[in-house]
């Protein structure tokens, strides 16, 4: 089906639209320029549909009291540099740098005015794919060189949502992007504890005191985090005080994307496959997401309603020793791609 469009609401003065991709099978993803967001991910469910993405039906939802002061990110794209980067500094080219700190004393996510904040430009909307384009100026945010980034989502048949991002910059600066989709199988029924888990990962970054990676890797045998057979998520939500915030990593970054984890309901029937080209990906399992934020059709989120897969470079990657894909040098391009790929 071709892509269809509706009003989203206004941002800055400007008319945001909402583009919805369909596909054979029935499935539907709607998506916002503003921040490249995916706003609804629903499968057919007999009579009625299932939606199995956090987020909101008017662009309002993004900007509510409850939501600006949570800042969950739903659905956006996450960039420059996804996660978080020590105190908010870096060194390239023996220069230092300092960037938004939004996160107690560390940057997250690209800092205050990131790319999950903006209205991109709207580059192609037919078939099934749709391409949005972003230009960030040297100096956003304190980040270094004119970057030119664009995120590419295609729906396809095999009811995949493909996710490109590509990137070029004047001035060697960090980048990262990631997609920061909330997904609950259960289609928002109940809690993620009765979802089985798998990720094909044998070691995580272990975090400092204020939950930033500085280079320490650790293996996952014998540790909570150890989901390399499926699991049921609640068995180990039940061993921890705040859930799942880990960065997952790789045997090592590919040209094309192979699966890495699995994500199942068996009540349902339905899976959730994630493929990406990334090193790594952080599993977030929304201990604090807040139980005040909810879809008009209500449909609940909050504490451990969903969870987050977001594959992406490595967090605090320009501080980490050995890390070399966590910079873009002009005369590059920044390549990667995520696939979400839904069985029901």
């Amino acid at each position: 089906m071709p892509i269809s469009t509706t009003s989203f609401g206004s941002f800055a003065g400007r008319e945001v639209k909402l583009y919805t991709l369909e596909n054979a099978n029935g499935m539907r993803v709607k998506i916002t320029p503003y921040g490249a967001t995916v706003t609804s991910i629903s499968l057919p469910d007999g009579d009625e549909r299932a939606e199995l993405a956090a987020g909101f039906d008017s662009l309002n939802g993004y900007f509510s009291k409850a939501y600006q002061e949570n800042a969950p990110y739903f659905g956006c794209t996450v960039g420059r540099y996804a996660s978080r980067i020590k105190d908010g500094k870096f060194i390239i080219d023996d220069k230092g740098y300092q960037v938004d700190v939004n996160d107690g004393s560390n940057h997250l996510h690209g800092g205050v005015g990131a790319f999950d904040k903006r209205l991109w430009v709207v580059e192609r909307a037919e078939g099934h794919n749709l391409k949005l384009s972003l230009h960030s100026a040297a100096g956003d945010g304190g980040y270094p060189g004119n970057l030119d980034v664009s995120v590419t989502y295609t729906l396809t048949d095999s009811n995949e949502l493909i996710i490109d991002y590509t990137g070029t910059t004047d001035q060697a600066t960090p980048l990262s992007m990631t997609n920061h989709t909330y997904f609950n199988l259960s289609g928002f029924k109940e809690t993620i504890h009765d979802h089985q888990a798998r990720i094909d990962a044998d070691a995580f970054l272990q975090p400092d005191a204020t939950n930033v990676p500085v280079g320490e890797e650790t293996a996952v045998d014998g540790h909570f985090t150890d989901l390399r057979q499926p699991v049921r998520l609640g068995d180990r939500l039940d061993q921890t005080e705040t859930g799942f915030e880990t960065y997952y990593r790789f045997p090592s970054g590919t040209e094309t994307a192979r699966e890495v984890a699995l994500f199942t309901h068996p009540a349902s029937g339905r899976e959730l496959r994630v493929l990406t080209t990334e090193p790594g990906a952080l599993f977030y399992t929304g201990f604090f997401t807040s139980d005040e934020l909810s879809r008009s059709n209500g449909d609940q989120y909050g504490k451990y309603r969903a969870f987050c897969f977001e594959a992406s470079r490595y967090p605090n990657g320009p501080n980490l020793p050995g890390v070399t894909d966590a910079i873009l040098h002009p005369g590059e391009e920044y390549k990667s791609q995520t696939i979400y790929q839904l069985n029901f």
